[in-house]
């Protein structure tokens, strides 16, 4: 990487709305900048590491963590008025599921050693959060990773190697450790961070004044002790 080039750390998981509310408007800044070549490099967070192999309904999902459904439609709502600023059209209608991320987490480490780890995130967020696509179900990570060229071996080589598994939640361990408490979180140039879903403005004044300070703002995220986005 160039001394000139900026780089931009994102920690993310594919199960946070936030996570692809701020890739849009990340994505919409980075059009309208105009200096330095920027770089961006994908890594890996999980909101909810316990969540079990089957998934769980979008009713019992939310009630679990919300007590009900009703208690979080404001939320939805407000999550649904934005992405479509955004061009997402959320669906969080009955057939969505809720997962557990770790082996997405897994087939997006070796995508990103490979140079598409952008585009399938957002064919994952895209699946996860539009299409209501369950990804806990193999044949639905095969057709996916089928347009990437992968077949469903090498799907299977990289959800089953533990290696991968224990790199993944290692570089999760590690972000934990520097105080990425929610997601997203976007690093700048190593040097301090940007929290939540920012408006594009917000990532534009961060690239204009890369400086040694501990935090710009804090942005709507999601918070893997409450659950709440």
């Amino acid at each position: 990487m160039s001394e000139n080039t900026i780089k931009i750390d994102v920690i993310s998981d594919v199960a946070c709305p936030w996570c692809y509310v701020g890739k849009r408007r990340l994505e919409a800044a980075l059009k309208e900048w105009k200096g330095a070549t920027v770089e961006v490099h994908w890594h890996p967070f999980q909101l909810d590491p316990s969540m079990r192999s089957e998934g769980m309904n979008r009713e019992t999902y939310l009630t679990s963590k919300f007590g009900s459904v009703d208690r979080v439609q404001e939320m939805i709502d407000h999550l649904s008025n934005v992405g479509k600023t955004v061009g997402i059209d959320f669906d969080f209608g009955d057939q969505w599921l809720a997962v557990n991320t770790l082996e997405m987490h897994q087939l997006l480490h070796v995508a990103n050693q490979e140079g598409f780890g952008a585009d399938l995130k957002e064919r994952f967020l895209s699946a996860y959060f539009v299409e209501s696509k369950h990804l806990n179900d193999r044949s639905v990570l095969y057709s996916i990773l089928k347009d990437f060229g992968w077949d469903a071996t090498k799907v299977d080589a990289i959800i089953s190697d533990e290696q991968i598994a224990d790199e993944v939640k290692t570089e999760i361990q590690y972000y934990q450790s520097r105080g990425v408490s929610g997601v997203p979180f976007f690093v700048f140039n190593d040097e301090f961070g940007v929290s939540g879903a920012q408006p594009p403005q917000v990532f534009l004044e961060a690239l204009q004044s890369i400086a040694p300070v501990n935090a710009v703002s804090t942005g709507e995220s999601c918070d893997p002790n409450t659950g709440e986005c």
